[in-house]
């Protein structure tokens, strides 16, 4: 991947595109960890598609391109997040709807969290993510992430067992 950096750095515009599409599945499942609208993560994805192409030569270590570009990624979703909260369409509220029937259990289960926590937590349960990746892509410290995690879980612990002493909810653990 190095390599191909490298050379997108020096304006190759196949170098460019092969990393984009190296990296869009992961662009996609972010995105949507974000947004609920498939039509939001699609502009969130292209603008960040764009921003990286205009401004890949600042990228200072290569190796880090995957991670500068989600950064740049959330970054744009979080703007879109913000823009949303302005003026919601009816579309908007539609597709919220979809989403939620689609992850009814998962959704409700976490609707508790700050919205901070419920990206991570969606971040690292439904997308598998690393607590490394989550922490450099929400621009955190690993500390905060697995602090936030920790204290997540023994806040929806509590919710599912209404504040039983013992921590456990019937059936395991969280």
């Amino acid at each position: 991947m190095e390599l191909l950096v490298k050379r997108a750095k020096r304006g190759d515009a196949e170098a460019f595109i092969t990393l984009i599409e190296e990296n869009k599945q992961s662009m996609y499942k972010v995105a949507r960890g974000f947004l609920h609208s498939q039509e939001d993560a699609a502009d969130a994805i292209a603008e960040t598609v764009l921003n990286c192409y205009e401004k890949i030569g600042l990228l200072k270590q290569d190796a880090c391109f995957r991670t500068w570009m989600i950064r740049i990624l959330i970054n744009n979703c979080k703007d879109i997040l913000k823009n949303q909260k302005r003026c919601i369409s009816t579309e908007d509220v539609e597709e919220k709807e979809n989403f939620q029937r689609e992850n009814p259990q998962f959704k409700e289960l976490i609707e508790p969290l700050g919205e901070q926590d419920r990206s991570i937590f969606t971040l690292y349960y439904v997308y598998g993510m690393k607590v490394k990746e989550i922490a450099a892509y929400m621009e955190m410290k690993e500390s905060t992430v697995l602090s936030r995690l920790k204290r997540g879980r023994e806040a929806l612990r509590d919710e599912m067992t209404g504040g039983t002493t013992d921590g456990r909810r019937k059936g395991g653990r969280l």
